[in-house]
């Protein structure tokens, strides 16, 4: 199994990714979602709005994102990093989704 491209506290590595996910959270959640496959982007960025509905995508969406970098990782370790250091989460997630699973751009 592999690991993050990002470490969690890796938020300066992608300065976009970190002005993005301060500043309008909702758009990287958003193509998060659509990257992984659950969702539209902007039914992603709407889910973003809906409490509880949001913690419960967030956690699927993380396990998506492992599951498809062949990432090692569990339930509560997503649960410690998205409770604890949520936009540093989000920024690993958005570097991550940036990847393909081969290692190449799959988006911008």
């Amino acid at each position: 199994m592999g690991e993050w491209a990002h470490g969690l506290f890796g938020c300066c590595d992608d300065l976009g990714a970190c002005f993005m996910v301060t500043f309008v959270p909702c758009v990287p959640f958003g193509q998060n979602m659509e990257a992984a496959g659950l969702s539209s982007c902007i039914v992603g960025a709407i889910i973003f709005f809906l409490p509880l509905l949001d913690i419960i995508c967030w956690f699927k969406l993380r396990g998506a994102i492992r599951d498809q970098h062949g990432i090692e990782g569990s339930l509560l370790g997503d649960l410690l990093s998205i409770c604890f250091c949520g936009w540093c989460a989000m920024i690993q997630e958005t570097q991550q989704c940036k990847l393909s699973p081969q290692g190449g751009m799959a988006r911008a």
